[in-house]
């Protein structure tokens, strides 16, 4: 119990919440024989997935049909609706060619995957149905089916326990990643992001992917860190700029091999993942990134205020900036990885290159805020910290489904909806300070949570020369 930092002992927030229960743990206190840090974060996390399904009932008990629900409860989720728009009830196979009959997936090819097995399951726990009556009709007409609508909400079921399954991986992985600081992981078992937006998308796929990667590195297995990164790249994009923090820490420590085993063990698995995809239709593979690059300002984001206030955003202006953005970012963090008193640890680093990746991204959906989850929580584990950057996302999360329920405007007068933009704002402006204090943190590393010497640096993190 003496190794493990307590956070009711170094966090002030903890240690005020915790007057409620008897206040600090003793510095003589016998740990639990059988609640231990890992077991107690796992529970929450369970309690987290619970809690995140219960929030998308209403919409559950109208098999997702009810198109004011789904705003007016905020219960909206990707998932079913894609189960009849993407083929998956007539159980069409990712990424091969339809004939124009059901749009291509969008994602990257591990989504696509899971949301293909999820669908088998679905059909084996609905007794196999018959297809071909789907397949004789228009495809716009498939969800009229008898029995479609039912598979569609079990197909939202069976997805949120196998996502509930990778959260607890995530969950465990994350006690790992800083030795004797399990507690750490409370942070993101008991986020209101977590809770809110776990279910939206298949966002945590990437996230505990992220979560293997940083362990890996952190037990020094950077061959191990390579392929999660890779697979985590094959799930979002946003895993591939976990190695441009490598890189970093690497260079300034003038020990390049970890880095480049890294890379090209993410570059294999990366290959291998989307092998299959490419072999069965190259040219549906590329929509993911032909519908990135294509695509306009969108909810969320900076670009999209902008626009609605009256000004001229283009697709290419959008990707043209939003590149010279977030190449001015890079440098700025390879600057600041340089420059720094001590190494900088990975993931302070690695959030600030995905958060800056973010904030001038074309659309920054609610679900996104699970992209910076785990590496905020490593990054700079401190309850006041997180929850001023979560009250931002959790003030957008309501303000989204308001914005597009026409609750917060009137849609029929064309009035821009200052509510919704003031949301972005905030949201961003609370990104911003967290990455202001991890900044900090790095400059002055005896403010850094984790390094309060002044001294420590990650696991297999190059020594200073």
């Amino acid at each position: 119990m003496a190794d493990v930092a307590r956070p009711t002992h170094e966090d002030p927030l903890a240690a005020a919440a915790s007057e409620v229960v008897g206040g600090p743990v003793g510095d003589h206190a016998a740990p639990h024989p059988w609640w231990t840090p890992v077991r107690v974060v796992l529970a929450v996390a369970c309690l987290a997935f619970v809690l995140g399904m219960v929030q998308k009932s209403p919409c559950v008990a109208t098999n997702w049909a009810d198109g004011e629900v789904r705003y007016a409860a905020m219960c909206y989720s990707d998932v079913p609706y894609l189960y009849t728009g993407r083929g998956f009830a007539e159980l069409s196979v990712p990424y091969s060619d339809t004939g124009g009959r059901y749009q291509v997936m969008e994602y990257p090819v591990l989504i696509g995957y899971f949301a293909y097995g999820a669908a088998l399951a679905t059909h084996a726990l609905s007794g196999w149905p018959d297809l071909d009556e789907r397949r004789e009709l228009p495809a716009d007409q498939v969800f009229a089916v008898l029995g479609v609508a039912e598979e569609s909400g079990l197909y939202f079921m069976v997805t949120a326990v196998l996502l509930g399954a990778v959260l607890l991986v995530a969950a465990y992985l994350m006690t790992g990643v800083h030795r004797g600081r399990p507690w750490d992981a409370m942070l993101f078992a008991a986020s209101p992001a977590l809770v809110l937006t776990g279910l939206v998308n298949w966002d945590l796929l990437a996230v505990a992917l992220v979560a293997a990667a940083l362990w890996a590195w952190s037990h020094g297995r950077p061959v191990l860190s390579g392929v999660m990164i890779g697979l985590g790249t094959a799930t979002k994009l946003y895993p591939l700029f976990l190695l441009g923090a490598l890189f970093v820490v690497c260079l300034r420590g003038r020990r390049l091999r970890p880095f480049w085993l890294a890379a090209a063990a993410a570059t294999g698995s990366w290959l291998a993942a989307n092998a299959p995809a490419m072999l069965l239709g190259l040219e549906q593979w590329t929509v993911f990134w032909t519908f990135n690059s294509d695509r306009g300002a969108d909810l969320g984001s900076l670009w999209l205020v902008w626009q609605q206030a009256g000004h001229t955003v283009t697709p290419h202006l959008v990707n043209v900036v939003s590149t010279v953005f977030f190449a001015a970012v890079c440098a700025g963090v390879l600057a600041l990885g340089l420059a720094a008193r001590r190494t900088p640890r990975v993931a302070q680093l690695a959030f600030l290159v995905v958060a800056g990746f973010l904030l001038v991204n074309k659309v920054y959906s609610p679900q996104y805020v699970l992209w910076l989850l785990p590496l905020a929580v490593l990054a700079r584990p401190r309850w006041r910290d997180l929850l001023i950057w979560q009250a931002g996302e959790v003030l957008y999360f309501g303000a989204v489904w308001l914005y597009l329920g026409e609750f917060t405007a009137s849609g029929a007068s064309g009035e821009p909806d200052r509510f919704y933009w003031a949301a972005i704002v905030v949201r961003v402006l609370c990104e911003v300070y967290l990455m202001a204090v991890v900044v900090r943190d790095v400059l002055f590393p005896w403010r850094d949570p984790i390094r309060a010497d002044g001294l420590t640096d990650d696991p297999l993190q190059p020594v200073d020369a």
